[in-house]
């Protein structure tokens, strides 16, 4: 570990804060170029090049001195997000909670101090006051903050192991997309755009057990944090299928409310608040009470429910509405829900076709939480030098 050496962030590169433009510049907005905020990028994940707003030529011209070139670090830096470590791939402008690094090529490699940025998740957080109403760590003392690197080789080679679980990841969740998007076409030649005569439509319960999940007791500590996942609606972002969830029961956990125990791949439907995800269940589980759950009565309805609880978002809004603030779909308008019946001999054969995408999805959904395992193992290691990489001492001059 002698040839590492330590440095401060500011040494690294040069630092840049982002900034909003005014709100009396209406026509800094437009579509020249990505406006990033913290909400644009997740922890752990190489920022797409979108944003939910784009600056005009205007507000580029007008914010110049703060464009990012690609390849920069985006670390936000103040608020609930602080910590979150993102990659531009297309020229960008932030807001002012981030401070970005453009790295100075010559002294580290910009794969390798986004991951080292990652790494440095809660001592950025420490630095920000955790825990304060508003964290913050500005400019000044982002510069200041001291970490420790290796020489530019070790640098690329370590940026190369990490890098290569991610391309990984990402492959298997695009594919996951691709894969998704191919069974809802499925679902719309067979049961909208191919719809019959004659087939008629049948209350949801009709299909299954409809379930409504509940919360045990919070005041009993011994039946939380076990192995039977406790699924809430933030759980169900994004995520086909539930591996891990934040909160867990244990089996007195579970066992003090047993009826509302589900199978796996039981189909999952938020319905008060946020309405209208739907996610099945990758193990035997539970749920709280925003969300109500499906237990087919035949294997064949599966995928089939699944698929229709997807493409009945806009319904599940409307049910959920009754003139209130907060949307609320209870169970019992959930369980008459129509349901289009076609013929079982079309449902079993639209499920021997379905059945093989929703396969892969779930491989590739545990491959990504395998990979992603090792990741966040490995990482901590290597930036220690716990675990070292080979690779070709750098020759000198080149």
């Amino acid at each position: 570990m002698s040839e590492w050496k330590e440095c401060k962030l500011g040494e690294l590169g040069t630092v840049v804060t982002g900034k909003t433009p005014s709100k009396n510049n209406p026509e800094d907005w437009g579509d020249a170029m990505p406006f990033i905020t913290p909400s644009d990028y997740k922890y752990y994940g190489k920022m797409a090049s979108r944003s939910e707003r784009n600056l005009s030529i205007v507000g580029v011209d007008r914010l110049s001195n703060k464009v990012l070139p690609v390849n920069s670090i985006l670390v936000t830096c103040i608020g609930s997000d602080m910590g979150k470590v993102a990659m531009n791939q297309i020229k960008v402008i932030t807001n002012q909670q981030i401070n970005s690094i453009i790295p100075d090529v010559d002294i580290v490699n910009n794969n390798f101090l986004y991951y080292r940025l990652v790494d440095m998740y809660k001592t950025l957080r420490i630095y920000g006051g955790d825990g304060t109403a508003v964290p913050i760590v500005n400019k000044g003392d982002f510069e200041s903050i001291e970490t420790e690197i290796p020489p530019l080789p070790e640098q690329r080679a370590i940026a190369s192991v990490l890098s290569s679980l991610d391309d990984k990841i990402d492959l298997l969740h695009r594919q996951n997309k691709t894969l998704e998007a191919m069974a809802e076409t499925l679902f719309r030649q067979w049961f909208v755009e191919g719809v019959e005569e004659g087939w008629e439509e049948r209350p949801l319960s009709f299909y299954g057990n409809i379930i409504c999940g509940k919360t045990p007791s919070k005041k009993v500590q011994n039946y939380f944090n076990g192995d039977t996942p406790f699924i809430k609606i933030p759980d169900m972002h994004g995520n086909v299928f539930l591996f891990d969830t934040a909160d867990s029961l244990t089996d007195a956990g579970k066992l003090s409310q047993p009826n509302k125990t589900l199978p796996s791949k039981s189909i999952c439907v938020s319905c008060i608040a946020t309405v209208g995800l739907v996610s099945f269940n990758a193990k035997e589980s539970q749920t709280n009470q925003q969300i109500n759950s499906i237990v087919p009565h035949e294997e064949y309805y599966r995928y089939y429910l699944y698929l229709t609880m997807r493409s009945s978002y806009d319904l599940l809004h409307a049910m959920a509405s009754g003139g209130t603030a907060t949307l609320n779909l209870n169970t019992g308008d959930f369980s008459k829900i129509p349901v289009l019946y076609p013929d079982q001999s079309v449902l079993e054969t639209f499920h021997r076709e379905i059945k093989p995408l929703f396969d892969k999805i779930f491989f590739n959904q545990s491959q990504i939480r395998t990979l992603e395992k090792l990741r966040d193992n490995l990482l901590p290691k290597l930036m220690s030098g716990e675990v070292r990489v080979k690779f070709e001492q750098q020759e000198a001059g080149t």
